[in-house]
């Protein structure tokens, strides 16, 4: 089996691994299906590049195998990951192309299987007061402004089923109980690294502005455009900060759930 301690997953118009060389597709199975993903070399570390909706966007939000995927990494041997996603802004301060690094979310999925404990295995009780790991979402900060990239720090991202767009009224309640963002993927992914013990760190872009804030209708298309127009500054962002990682974790996400 090969070692990566570094991952990246890339969600919506994040679909290759970069600047990985002696990139290979690896196959892994789990008891939850066959993940597959790419493994490579930075700067003489091992990093693995996750797709999240498959190398040409064929699995949609609702359907993507997040317990495989995530467990996958692990037998990897990753310890840090970060991921993008591609949202929606539901506050007229985060327009579109900005980077932001989330730290809360709100979950409004309906019908997707959220942890690995269940089916009889051991009920743990898993604390999410700092879900996206607070020392990712600060080198991520620290690496953004060493690389004069902009970026907001702080967002709550709400979790939407998909694969459809919200309406307006949708909209409305999120931004009346806090939300930032609006996107269809973090969760249960990041509830899965938690429960696994693995730092996990998101990035977020928006897109678009949600559904009734500007009277035009959504399309994919457009999210696709802004993410092209703009995905070299998460890579670089993800890289410059995986170079100047230490595979050392100093924070509380590796130890015991409860």
């Amino acid at each position: 089996m090969e070692v990566a301690h570094y991952a990246i997953i890339g969600g919506t118009g994040v679909y290759d691994a970069g600047a990985l060389l002696d990139a290979h597709d690896v196959n892994i199975e789990t008891p939850y299906g066959t993940a597959t993903c790419t493994v490579g070399i930075y700067h003489d570390k091992a990093v693995t590049f996750m797709p999240r909706h498959g190398k040409n966007h064929h699995v949609p939000p609702h359907q993507v195998n997040y317990k495989a995927n995530i467990w996958a990494l692990k037998e990897l041997g990753v310890t840090q990951i970060f991921a993008t996603a591609a949202v929606g802004s539901l506050r007229l301060s985060l327009p579109p192309g900005t980077l932001v690094i989330v730290d809360q979310f709100l979950d409004f999925t309906k019908a997707r299987s959220v942890t690995f404990f269940e089916d009889g295995n051991k009920v743990i009780h898993t604390d999410m007061t700092d879900p996206y790991c607070g020392r990712l979402r600060q080198h991520l900060k620290r690496t953004a402004i060493e690389k004069n990239i902009g970026i907001t720090y702080g967002a709550t991202y709400v979790c939407a089923e998909g694969p459809r767009f919200e309406t307006p009224a949708e909209i409305r309640f999120y931004t009346q109980i806090g939300g930032d963002v609006v996107g269809m993927t973090t969760v249960p992914e990041v509830v899965l690294a938690k429960e696994l013990g693995i730092c996990y760190a998101t990035v977020a872009m928006v897109t678009n502005f949600a559904a009734g804030m500007t009277g035009q209708p959504l399309s994919h298309q457009e999210v696709l455009s802004v993410m092209a127009d703009n995905v070299h500054q998460v890579r670089d962002l993800f890289f410059a900060a995986i170079d100047s990682l230490d595979r050392q974790v100093s924070c509380v996400c590796q130890s015991e759930t409860r």
